[in-house]
């Protein structure tokens, strides 16, 4: 059985350097992500705080079908520790 694609998101928003720091490691890594920009979109912040109980960005959603985590620590290696899991299953 195939594993299912991995799905990758990056919340982010203008201005944010460390959002585009995300952006050009995901592409130093070839991973392929889609973005949401919450910049001046207040109802964007609002599922963030649903769903991970913050409001800042970068958030970068990792996942394979219903299965996926939130990375809202500040620091590329907590992204690439948490997307090297995902790759390697």
């Amino acid at each position: 059985m195939m594993p299912k694609p991995l799905s990758v998101v990056v919340w982010s928003k203008e201005g944010c350097h460390y959002c585009e720091e995300v952006k050009q490691f995901l592409k130093e890594q070839q991973v392929d992500y889609q973005t949401i920009d919450v910049t001046n979109r207040d109802e964007l912040r609002d599922i963030l705080e649903v769903k991970y109980g913050i409001r800042h960005v970068p958030v970068v959603e990792i996942g394979r079908g219903d299965v996926y985590e939130g990375v809202t620590k500040v620091g590329l290696s907590h992204l690439a520790k948490a997307l090297n899991a995902y790759l390697l299953n």
